[in-house]
């Protein structure tokens, strides 16, 4: 390590190495995490430049949507926040009323406020106030007339989520208040896991198959609903989407879910759900998003970037593109930042930054899961500046064999991801990168990064042009030579 610039020779000293000998100790790292502020990103390569000097554009385009000053209390309508008493009417109501009037919020007092499907309209914002609660009504009927929503990215006619907006303009869900969805072991929950004989399982094998033989999707409508469980919160088609502050605990499957939606803001959320499937934030074929300063405590995937399942996101072809994500803690989950496995219709153009991760339950830092079934095209998927504590699986995870594996004709790309400046302190993997020998992984760039603590060490199976640039494993330089990869 003789050739180390006066830039890396700081760095590395800072983190605790010099000419590859580690003095300091990993207490070291989180203390410099606390320091960073959002301004103060190290100055970029050329390679750095490429990929995140694409930021300022897209946060340019970012702009959350403003409301009138009009408030339509929803106990003016009939709303009784006693935790009992349906006040269905009452928010259907005030929302009109919201919406006529040219817009406003649509305010949730104090109290326990008992509620069905909530469908949002233009240039309203549904306001919880500190104290108050949304809790979702448990019952199945609560949530018809079916909508178009998709499930596990498929299309289908099925129940409303919780919080729905289809084709609005300038919708948020704002507040320091709670959304309950109310879900458990007893309800909403068994569907998935088949316990008491409601399983998702035929009617999830059926569409799935419907969308292959190109049914249209007002054809497919399942008898009772199919125990397909609701979305939490699901803008479709909507432009200019802001959800910020609100607690959101319960849920029957994934929390935050917008669909082909442009604009989107999701700030200052705390997430709190275990149950399966109950991934935080899944934006999904959408264009310009971004998620900042919100906490992940999950059953799933803590951030999930998705564009639509096999066929039907083929069919759909929209591609989920310009996310950043900043300033989030990501506890329990499957992964810290996902893309995928829903990935038909490719993600592009990711950038993750100053995030902190840390759970014996969290198993991945950063996760690319997809198969010769979905196909599609990951790339431009950058990460920097990101604090891992302990991790149960990899720090950087890209696996082609997720599911059905290599069972499918179509191939999925994977290329461009890049890690700067990321630390972990314990994981079973370092890096676990594993493609098919006739779609490799290209390109992948990791650059003055430090895991501690790596039980099993790397797992590099077809990779083409791997990087290795200052990246110390276990306290020892490691190159892509030493893992038996060329490098570029």
């Amino acid at each position: 390590m003789t050739d180390i610039t006066p830039s890396r020779r700081d760095f590395l000293r800072r983190i605790g190495a010099s000419a590859g000998t580690m003095l300091v100790a990993p207490g070291i790292l989180s203390a410099l995490a606390s320091c960073r502020t959002a301004g103060a990103a190290p100055s970029a390569t050329s390679a750095d430049a490429a990929g995140w000097d694409r930021v300022p554009e897209i946060l340019r385009r970012i702009v959350p949507p403003t409301f009138a000053d009009r408030d339509f209390v929803i106990t003016s309508y009939g709303a009784r926040g006693d935790g009992s008493s349906d006040c269905t009417a009452a928010f259907r109501d005030a929302i009109a009323a919201c919406a006529a009037a040219g817009g406003g919020r649509v305010v949730v007092p104090a109290g326990r406020f008992l509620t069905g499907a909530i469908h949002l309209r233009s240039n309203v914002n549904l306001h919880v106030a500190r104290g108050g609660t949304i809790a979702f009504s448990q019952d199945p009927n609560a949530y018809l007339p079916r909508v178009l929503t998709r499930f596990e990215g498929t299309e289908l006619m099925g129940f409303s989520p919780f919080i729905y907006a289809m084709e609005q303009e300038n919708v948020a869900i704002t507040g320091e208040g709670t959304l309950d969805g109310q879900a458990g072991p007893q309800h909403w929950w068994p569907w998935k896991t088949g316990k008491g004989g409601e399983s998702q399982v035929p009617a999830r094998n059926k569409l799935v198959q419907m969308a292959e033989d190109h049914v249209p999707v007002e054809q497919r409508v399942f008898e009772g609903g199919g125990y397909l469980r609701p979305q939490f919160i699901q803008p479709y088609r909507c432009r200019n989407v802001l959800i910020e502050g609100v607690t959101i605990i319960n849920s029957p499957m994934w929390e935050i879910h917008p669909v082909l939606c442009t604009n989107v803001t999701v700030r200052g959320v705390h997430i709190t759900s275990h149950g399966p499937n109950n991934d935080g934030c899944d934006p999904e074929s959408c264009r310009d998003v971004l998620i900042e300063n919100c906490e992940f405590d999950t059953g799933d995937d803590c951030i999930a970037i998705k564009s639509g399942r096999n066929a039907d996101g083929r069919r759909l072809a929209v591609p989920t593109e310009n996310v950043i994500v900043r300033g989030c803690h990501m506890k329990d989950g499957h992964g810290g930042v996902t893309v995928g496995s829903e990935i038909s219709g490719s993600v592009r153009w990711v950038f993750v930054e100053r995030c902190e991760m840390d759970s014996p339950n969290l198993d991945r830092a950063l996760r690319l899961k997809t198969n010769a079934m979905r196909g599609g095209t990951i790339e431009h998927v950058y990460m920097r500046d990101v604090t891992v504590g302990q991790l149960a699986d990899a720090v950087l995870q890209v696996d082609f064999f997720y599911e059905e594996a290599d069972k499918g004709p179509f191939l999925p790309v994977v290329r461009d991801i890049e890690m700067r400046r990321v630390t972990s302190r314990k994981s079973q993997y370092g890096l676990y990168l594993r493609a098919f020998p006739n779609a490799p992984i290209t390109n992948v760039r990791l650059a003055d990064c430090r895991f501690d603590n790596v039980a099993k060490g790397n797992v590099v199976e077809q990779v083409r042009s791997l990087t290795l640039d200052h990246v110390i494993i276990n306290g020892q330089p490691t190159t892509a030579a030493s893992l038996g990869v060329a490098g570029r």
